[in-house]
């Protein structure tokens, strides 16, 4: 099984050690994983600022930079429902695009829902010792319905105990652009986040975007806080303790071009 795997941006600037640990998840999962050097951002930023022709450029390079895969997977609900739900009306007046689009939409899927849904996966062999709690992203939860595959997959790491948020489906205030232009609003949101973070006691909140986690660990620092934030394919991917190191255990905070050359490239 050929997987084209989608970075994403946040994942490839501020934590690309994410996308090992996914890869590292979809390669024990049996897949043949690619990281082809000409995707490029998923266009959401410009499509949710009402920039609709600059977000189809986006899209058709994408489309395209992932033709000839039999998945596209992403270490986020974010990128991967704009792909899948997004992509199909934003080029729907182009018949040649439109199509192409659908068909790309009809392959890709956000990593936990991958590993659950298509490859009914169960072979996770992870240690993670403590209490964890986790956020559902608006993406990941009303786009592409994913909720229980994280907590499923979570359900098979030894020594973790997952403590469910209080009140854990609102918007933790990122939503994107939405923080920039409404950062007081925003800011209220993250505040009842975290409220609820640390009242489940869990020393790590875990999530599958990472826009969101960026957002609550920075409000968490500002609080002072200690929990830690960390992405749910850090801790499938785990081999050992967490303060081992998971940059170390699963190759360091390398760049994406590094990444490109240490996996299969696309021809």
């Amino acid at each position: 099984m050929r997987v084209g795997f989608f970075v994403t941006c946040l994942v490839d600037l501020y934590r690309p050690v994410v996308g090992f640990a996914a890869i590292h998840l979809l390669e024990r999962a049996g897949c043949e994983v690619v990281v082809p050097a000409a995707q490029t951002c998923c266009g959401q930023p410009g499509y949710n600022s009402g920039d609709k022709l600059s977000a189809q450029k986006i899209a058709r390079q994408v489309i395209a930079a992932f033709d000839g895969f039999d998945y596209v997977v992403a270490p986020s609900g974010s990128c991967g429902g704009m792909i899948k739900t997004h992509y199909p009306e934003l080029l729907a007046d182009d018949p040649v695009w439109a199509l192409r689009a659908h068909d790309l939409a009809a392959k890709t899927y956000e990593l936990t829902q991958f590993l659950r849904d298509v490859l009914h996966w169960d072979g996770i062999a992870a240690r993670f010792d403590g209490k964890v709690t986790y956020h559902d992203s608006c993406s990941s939860l009303r786009e592409l319905k994913v909720k229980r595959q994280p907590r499923a997959l979570l359900a098979k790491v030894d020594g973790l105990a997952l403590k469910e948020l209080p009140n854990g489906e609102p918007c933790c205030g990122f939503g994107g652009t939405f923080c920039v232009k409404f950062p007081d609003i925003s800011n209220r949101m993250v505040q009842d986040k975290v409220e609820n973070i640390q009242a489940t006691g869990a020393a790590t909140v875990l999530a599958a975007d990472m826009g969101c986690l960026m957002n609550i660990a920075g409000k968490l620092k500002r609080e002072g806080s200690k929990v830690q934030a960390r992405h749910v394919a850090e801790v499938l991917a785990l081999r050992g303790a967490l303060n081992d190191g998971i940059e170390r255990q699963l190759g360091g905070k390398r760049p994406l071009a590094q990444l490109r050359r240490g996996m299969r490239r696309a021809r």
